[in-house]
């Protein structure tokens, strides 16, 4: 190491004098110790100031690499935080990776001095600028900030004199302003480094560059907890600590705490993660009573400086009640409208300008207000906030949510609870036209009900719980929802009792989607009428709102029965709100819509009588009214009128679109029915080019994700097909399975449809190989959602051992068909219409797979069950005769083929002389049914 002129210690009447050193302690990494007796010159290198030492298990990281690759050849760094995952924030270990680079500098005599500064306010980074002035320089002790200057300008390269090599760190600065005029100057030969909390500007530009440092990686935690019990003997499984990691949020300040909990108090990793599971149990609790590698704050104040500095900064007091808002949210992402709601202002401006308790004097926060708030707190790394991404504008660790609850008393979070609910339904929208945005709602719904606890059940059922879970059905989640309101049933059920009005509400929500889920609803509405009933009344609109239900859900099973209801329903509600209350027509419409599906009822009248009322009571443009205009234009296509139907649904999409917009729900509606009723009237390329319109459209106003836009796939691909490109429509539809499983529930019945769908359609493009594989995977799906003996599922399995003989395995085709008809046999009996089928399903495999004795027996079994069944006269003893002669001929039995052929029909003398049976037997006897090319096959 060069110690030429121009440097402390060397030339220009510099000299170095032991006699006056005072010691400063050993050098880290040093077998030397300097020591100096009042102000002179130091020798080098020298070094000034502590750095903290390396903690145990340090993990090399990413950022450490960055770090010295961008400190290379001189500058200056700010180690801080940037975009990313709530970088910067207290503990991810800024002050460590600092650490671990001056040392290494150090060690391998990269820089002459070395001045470490522990920098938390202005007075501790001037005093330690002005203490490298005094020690190394010489500088005066009666005169700090010309000792500091007196550092700062030695720091200055001069040309032709011998570079310094050096590098200063100020260590945790709190505020950019703290370190003006403190700044060394930029040098080839220079390095600042500063690690802080803080995002301002003022901390890049004039060549500091910016380091992000985040949290651990998964691998990075798992390494770290690993190695820290180990070194206490302590062996834990992967998965375990891998969980605990989660937990904790990758944190490393909170997994050094949590390591030496578990050390000291001898717990089980599973124990601690209980333990912070606790919501009885605050952050503190699960704090270590000796804090590891020299730590001075527990996890649980390890954030309180940085929210009690982004108090103080503009709007002065709220950025405190602004975290505190988003501490009962979902951390990883909160929309801005959500934080910036008129509930959320109400909230904030409900606060002190400390955010303790509330102001008894009137506050006006605006949204600009809000933002700049939410800056505050970015500012200082509390919160991670990107107002390019509105819909998730702001992340928070969920440590810094936790220690933020903790902190409150029990009134302040049970009323901070219920403002962020408020601002969730306030920002909500009617209509869900992005599906994006409406599951980050439902995140932060989930986040708000974990952290709330039982004040969103407190009076009642707060709104943004039904809001929630009613979202997660009309996207396609109908498992999710009943699962939703199941949890919140036995929750208002525990809150209030059975017989509460909120526990009544709550049920019928359950019933509903259970109902979507399940397909069991009807028992249960009729439970929920009674108690209804019991409770409120007969004639109280929610037992009225309910019996609707009990109505439509009736019907499905069985018309008569739900116009039974719908009559009983329709005089009640008649007698209490009067006939030209809005849910007495709907009630009509209703019983109109139950008497068109039995039999084919023509409900035409009825609903132009609906329809005269309804304008006269709500008026032509109600949505009521445009709903009965499209069940007459339905009636119209059902009743042969295609073209006609087409032309009713013209009409409305018109007065729709005039009314209710293009984007409107509705008219999205009708533009579908539009499209159907153009194909059945036979323009099926023009019904599938209008499909795709309809797809674009429904994509940019509810996303691709919503069930109606699954629904226009659907259709879209159907039409393809129908238009004569089957190869385009098993692609399209094998596109929308790929999609469905990502987005709806695994046995949502629409699932099943496409699947169903798929495999027609691969079949129809001429993949006989692909479509026996849907079909095979959709009778197995069947069997696990319907149950083995559902109908469906028989049609499934029927299909599946069709295809595969199509494909060319004719046995595996005649195999699968003899599992089937057993099973059919213990389910339905031998007298069942499809027993027949399943027969005559097998023999024509039997004997297409070359087991001419088989399919013989298998006719010869048909024909008995046949005759039994269906009679002697029915036309299918003929075909099932010509072939059991044909397979017997061809097992080389001709007798039997002429017997089965011949034998004497005990009909013969009831039929007339035209009965088909009599020219089939002509034709035998005239020797027209030989060979196998007879054989009768009627496909599916």
């Amino acid at each position: 190491m060069s110690t030429t002129e121009d440097r402390p210690g060397s030339g220009d009447g510099d000299y170095i004098d032991f006699r006056r050193s005072t010691s400063h302690g050993p050098v880290l990494g040093k077998g030397t110790q300097n020591n100096y007796f009042g102000p002179g010159p130091a020798a080098l290198p020298y070094q000034v100031g502590r750095i903290p030492p390396q903690a145990n298990c340090f993990q090399t990281r990413a950022e450490a690499e960055r770090l010295a690759a961008t400190l290379t050849g001189g500058g200056t760094t700010v180690v801080g935080s940037a975009a990313g995952v709530l970088t910067g924030m207290g503990g991810v270990g800024k002050t460590q990776l600092a650490a671990h680079y001056a040392r290494s500098a150090w060690e391998s005599d990269e820089v002459d001095l070395l001045v470490w500064i522990t920098a938390n306010n202005a007075t501790a980074a001037a005093s330690g600028c002005a203490q490298a002035g005094i020690e190394v320089y010489g500088a005066d002790p009666k005169h700090p900030q010309q000792a500091a200057q007196t550092f700062l300008a030695r720091l200055q390269p001069k040309p032709q004199k011998q570079p310094l090599r050096w590098l200063v760190v100020f260590d945790d600065v709190t505020d950019p302003a703290d370190l003006n005029g403190l700044w060394p100057p930029v040098s080839p030969h220079g390095r600042t480094l500063v690690t802080t909390r803080r995002k301002d500007g003022a901390l890049s530009g004039h060549g500091r560059r910016l380091i992000e440092v985040g949290l651990f990686t998964p691998e990075e935690s798992l390494a770290y907890l690993t190695a820290a019990l180990a070194d206490h003997h302590r062996h834990e499984n992967d998965d375990l600590l891998a969980a605990l990691a989660e937990d904790l949020g990758h944190l490393p300040l909170a997994l050094a705490q949590a390591a030496a909990y578990i050390v000291d108090s001898g717990e089980t990793v599973a124990a601690y993660r209980e333990l912070l599971a606790d919501r009885t149990k605050k952050l503190i609790d699960a704090a270590p009573d000796v804090l590891p590698d020299e730590q001075t704050l527990p996890l649980a104040a390890a954030w309180s400086l940085s929210i009690e500095r982004a108090d103080t900064l503009r709007p002065v007091g709220l950025a405190r009640p602004m975290l505190q808002l988003t501490a009962f949210l979902n951390a990883n992402g909160i929309p801005l409208d959500v934080l910036t709601s008129q509930p959320a202002l109400a909230c904030l401006a409900h606060r002190t300008s400390t955010g303790a308790e509330p102001s008894d004097e009137p506050v006006t926060v605006s949204p600009q207000d809000a933002r700049r708030a939410l800056r505050a707190l970015h500012r200082l790394s509390l919160i991670d906030h990107t107002p390019d991404s509105p819909q998730q504008a702001v992340r928070v660790h969920q440590l810094i949510q936790r220690a933020t609850r903790d902190a409150l008393t029990a009134h302040q979070h049970d009323q901070t609870a219920l403002a962020a609910a408020d601002a969730l339904v306030a920002a909500w929208p009617t209509t869900e036209r992005d599906t994006a945005f409406a599951q980050t709602l439902r995140a932060n719904a989930q986040a708000l009900a974990h952290h709330a606890g039982s004040v969103l059940y407190k009076s009642d059922v707060h709104t943004v719980l039904y809001r929630m879970g009613t979202s997660l059905g009309e996207t396609g989640q109908a498992t999710a929802a009943h699962d939703h309101f199941r949890h919140v049933t036995e929750a208002v059920l525990q809150q209030f009792g059975a017989d509460h009005p909120a526990t009544l509400t709550a049920r019928r929500h359950l019933v509903r989607w259970e109902g979507e889920a399940e397909g069991t609803t009807g028992k249960a509405y009729a439970d929920l009428v009674t108690d209804q009933t019991r409770v409120l009344g007969a004639d109280h609109p929610d037992t009225l709102a309910t019996r609707a239900d009990l109505a439509r859900v009736w019907g499905e099973w069985s018309p008569a029965g739900g116009q039974h209801v719908y009559r009983e329903l329709l005089a009640d509600r008649t007698r209490v709100l009067g006939a030209d209350h809005p849910d007495t027509l709907a009630t009509r419409a209703g019983l109109a819509a139950m008497l068109e599906r039995d039999h084919g009822f023509d409900a035409t009248h009825l609903y132009h009588e609906l329809l005269a009322d309804q304008i006269r009571v709500l008026g032509a443009d109600h949505p009521d009214t445009f709903s009965t205009r499209a069940r007459l234009a339905r009636r119209r296509g059902k009743g042969g009128n295609a073209a006609g139907a087409a032309e009713a649904y013209a009409e409305l999409l018109a007065e729709q679109t005039r009314v209710l917009g293009a984007d409107h729900p509705d008219t999205l509606t009708t533009r579908a029915d539009l499209a159907r009723w153009r194909g059945q009237a036979g323009d099926a390329a023009g019904a599938a080019t209008a499909y795709a319109e309809l797809l674009e459209h429904m994509i940019r106003v509810v996303g691709a994700d919503h069930s109606h836009t699954l629904t226009t796939r659907n259709s879209l691909a159907r039409w393809r097909g129908r238009a004569g490109d089957a190869v385009g429509a098993a692609e399209a539809y094998a596109d929308l399975l790929e999609h469905m499983k990502r987005v709806l529930d695994a046995d949502h019945p629409h699932f099943l449809k496409a699947r169903f769908n798929l495999a027609r359609w691969q079949g129809q493009a001429g993949d006989a190989a692909g479509a026996a594989r849907t079909y095979a995977d959709l009778w197995e799906h069947r069997v696990r959602v319907n149950g083995p003996d559902s109908p469906d599922t028989f049609h499934s399995g029927d299909l599946a051992a069709k295809w595969r003989g199509l494909a060319g395995d004719a046995a595996g085709a005649a195999e699968a068909y003899a599992e089937l008809l057993e099973h059919r046999l213990r389910v339905q009996g031998p007298d069942h219409p499809h027993i027949l089928t399943a027969r005559r399903d097998l023999a024509q495999w039997r004997g297409l797979a070359g087991d001419a004795v088989g399919a013989a027996r298998a006719y010869a079994e048909l024909l008995e069950h046949t005759l039994r069944v269906q009679g002697p006269d029915h036309p299918d003893i003929l075909t099932t005769r010509n072939n059991l002669a044909v397979w017997r001929e061809a097992m080389g039995d001709a007798a039997g083929a002429a017997e089965a052929a011949g034998r004497p029909d005990p009909g013969a003398g009831r039929r007339s002389p035209s009965h088909p049976f009599h020219s089939g037997q002509a034709c035998r006897e005239n020797g027209g049914s030989r060979g196998r090319g007879r054989v009768h096959r009627d496909w599916p």
